[in-house]
């Protein structure tokens, strides 16, 4: 497409996905805040927890999350994105606030937990249903890639925002008196996401809302429903809409269900793990005797290396299946052959431990390859939901994937839990980095024998 072309069709929906790459780093920063306050909540000084005490509080996090996400995208596709993302984002906002008034209690945080859990839910099955409204399928997995590359800024944000607040408001140099680090920690990050409710609120609108206020040109529109399948798909919607609800029984009826359901099972754990083990494991691999601040700043620099690269990989792996696409491929054997490609970079994650006796910058380049790998697989992997299902069933298809999606990550966090606190860390991330390395080929493998060949599902 050149230049003109693009001028001729506009670009309103990239708006549309900076929004929605907005709010997943808020998204985010507010989840990953915990990761980086482990070492407070488990110190003489901070809560006094264990590891194995704190894989509790990640893991309730993720148990109500992951079935809370299932629900969520029920209720998205019946009241829609721009209320569903913003009724979510305020939930997950004020409980991770909440979390800064709780106290060391184990039960209370978990419980500030679960409804922050609750409230994010409603995160990704929003954004993919909004980018199938918003993309035609060819720059769906682009799209994807770059709001998903908001869970990296986050992470990154985080990475140099946390420990700044931890030695910044110390005790006895509370901020005005009233709170330390970690508490300034969640109140910041949750006072963010009101912020961006204000954009939320003026710029999105449905395609058709958008034409209608002379927001997007007539091209654009019809360029956003270019599809061969796309008349037919629109009107099976329309059909489907004044009939009654999908049934969410009958989703699960469907082998392309199981498909996405078995690939972010298996995968998903993988980036929680990064999320709220990385900075532990950078502490007890690379950081024995140092001073606070160089520890620190060995955490900071490390996780900003890892979700940054990520980025990278978020974007160009939603951009691999477009070019095959372009040039005249199928969606779904575009999304499998790109997935399959991917699946195969963690396997250097088995490298990590014999390249971090040769010290961090090894073992960190290893797992910047793994972290990128993820983000590019997820990309293509979010796409194949809008690709098989007509565009009403999306938030409801993506909220059951991701909840298989946490109860791998809650398997994940236990397993690191249990590791870490019964062997040495060089065994215990050895077989992290292990479980981590073979799960896309092995998602892969499964999703391919459930969904052989593509088949869109018309009947619902």
């Amino acid at each position: 497409m050149n230049k003109s072309t693009v001028e001729k069709i506009g670009n309103y929906r990239w708006i549309i996905v900076t929004l929605l790459l907005f709010s997943t780093t808020v998204n985010y920063m507010d989840r990953n805040v915990i990761g980086f306050l482990k070492d407070y909540f488990c110190s003489t000084n901070g809560f006094g927890w264990t590891s194995q005490e704190f894989s509790y509080l990640t893991s309730i996090f993720t148990i109500v999350y992951s079935l809370s996400t299932v629900f969520a995208g029920i209720i998205i596709d019946k009241i829609g994105t721009k209320i569903g993302l913003a009724l979510s984002l305020i939930i997950w906002s004020f409980s991770g606030i909440l979390s800064a008034f709780v106290g060391k209690s184990l039960v209370a945080q978990s419980i500030a937990r679960s409804i922050f859990g609750a409230g994010e839910a409603g995160n990704f099955p929003s954004s993919i249903k909004t980018v199938a409204e918003w993309f035609p399928k060819k720059e769906r997995a682009l799209a994807t890639g770059i709001f998903n590359s908001g869970s990296n800024i986050g992470a990154m944000i985080c990475a140099l925002f946390v420990p700044w607040c931890l030695l910044t408001w110390t005790k006895g140099a509370e901020f005005f008196g009233l709170f330390s680090g970690w508490q300034m920690a969640f109140i910041i990050t949750g006072l963010l996401g009101f912020l961006w409710l204000i954009f939320w609120g003026i710029l999105y609108g449905t395609p058709q809302k958008m034409l209608d206020k002379g927001k997007i040109s007539q091209a654009e529109y019809d360029y956003i429903h270019s599809d061969l399948d796309g008349i037919a798909e629109n009107n099976n919607d329309n059909k489907a809409d004044k009939a009654g609800k999908i049934s969410w029984f009958k989703l699960l009826t469907y082998r392309q269900t199981w498909s996405f359901v078995v690939g972010k099972f298996c995968t998903d754990g993988v980036w929680w793990f990064l999320l709220f083990w990385l900075p532990t494991y950078v502490r007890q691999q690379f950081c024995v005797g140092m001073t606070p601040e160089k520890t620190a700043s060995y955490v900071m620099l490390s996780n900003f290396i890892v979700f940054g690269i990520a980025i990278f990989g978020s974007v160009y792996g939603g951009s691999i299946s477009m070019t095959f696409m372009n040039k005249g491929w199928e969606a779904y054997r575009s999304r499998m052959t790109s997935l399959l490609i991917i699946a195969f970079v963690p396997l250097a994650l088995l490298a990590t431990q014999h390249l971090a006796a040769y010290g961090i910058v090894f073992a960190i380049a290893v797992i910047c390859l793994g972290g990128a790998a993820h983000q590019a697989w997820s990309a293509n992997l979010y796409t194949t939901v809008s690709d098989m299902f007509p565009k009403k069933a999306v938030g409801s298809i993506t909220g059951i994937g991701t909840a298989a999606g946490g109860v791998g990550g809650v398997l994940i966090q236990l397993l690191a839990g249990y590791l870490d606190g019964t062997l040495s860390t060089g065994v215990a991330y050895s077989i992290m980095f292990s479980v981590c390395a073979f799960a896309y080929l092995l998602a892969w493998s499964v999703m391919k024998l459930l969904v052989p060949k593509f088949k869109l599902i018309t009947d619902l």
